[in-house]
């Protein structure tokens, strides 16, 4: 994704925080995000599309941070974001922040490998600009 400042799921995160975001919130808004992602991308790949680039996702993502590595287990039907909110929760901001933006990084990288790079920022459109928090996982209009 090209323009970093509009269109970066990474960027988009970065925005929904504070300055000081403590983990609870940094949990809150990846789930918005993760939620936000499924709603968008849901009638094109399906639930169990969605699920196993996500899936996919958190097996490379914990390599970096191996304690994201409880969080999948084998192809789920859906995404199990209680278990990544679970997760999250019990790092520190720095750690559970770092591994969200590394997350959905490695979720834009993986989709537009998929599907092109412009596609892939016209599907995401949507959940980047929501970054404002005053989003909704049923807007899915761009």
């Amino acid at each position: 994704m090209e323009n970093q400042d509009c269109h970066s799921l990474p960027a988009a995160l970065a925005r929904r925080l504070g300055l000081n975001a403590d983990a609870a919130e940094i949990a809150e808004a990846v789930d918005a995000i993760w939620r936000e992602i499924d709603a968008r991308l849901f009638s094109i790949l399906g639930q169990r599309g969605v699920a196993a680039l996500y899936q996919r996702c958190l097996f490379i993502t914990a390599r970096r941070y191996p304690w994201l590595a409880g969080t999948f287990d084998g192809v789920q039907a859906s995404m199990n974001l209680p278990i990544l909110r679970s997760a999250l929760l019990q790092q520190t901001p720095t750690n559970a922040a770092a591994a969200s933006q590394a997350l959905l990084h490695e979720f834009e990288d993986l989709l537009g490998s998929l599907v092109g790079p412009s596609l892939s920022e016209r599907l995401l459109r949507s959940v980047c600009k929501n970054s404002s928090g005053g989003m909704s996982a049923q807007d899915t209009s761009s």
